[in-house]
């Protein structure tokens, strides 16, 4: 029954519109304003060319909104340095974890661990993780 349904994720915010300016303008997503929200589109036109794209569902909460404990959002990238360059200077500054350690850029070297991967939150305290595609 389920098999052929669309399926995405969402995530709460307590405001829409800065939201809105956070992804749209800051991050340079696709971003589709609702009456319930936001839809954001990564891999659109815009963004990175050959990579399908995967709807993401931003809710306004207002004051009952809580950020998340894990990340809401990974945006796999194949320039990760160069992308975390270029947010440093549009203003994101990146997160650094206790036990991870992370370069002077923020960006945590997985080797064979994992994926080199850098953290950052958006302004509603949600994390947003960068990592190598």
């Amino acid at each position: 029954m389920l098999d052929d349904a669309h399926a995405f994720s969402s995530f709460s915010v307590d405001d829409v519109d800065t939201a809105e300016r956070f992804y749209a303008d800051v991050l340079g997503l696709d971003v589709e304003r609702t009456p319930m929200g936001l839809w954001l589109r990564p891999g659109r036109p815009g963004g990175e060319g050959g990579t399908p794209a995967t709807d993401v569902f931003v809710y306004p909460k207002g004051d009952a909104h809580r950020p998340a404990s894990f990340t809401v959002l990974n945006l796999a990238v194949d320039d990760l340095e160069g992308v975390v360059a270029w947010l440093t200077r549009r203003g994101v500054t990146f997160e650094r974890y206790e036990g991870i350690p992370a370069d002077d850029d923020g960006i945590a070297r997985g080797g064979d661990q994992g994926p080199d991967i850098a953290w950052f939150t958006d302004p509603a305290g949600n994390v947003v993780a960068l990592l190598r595609r």
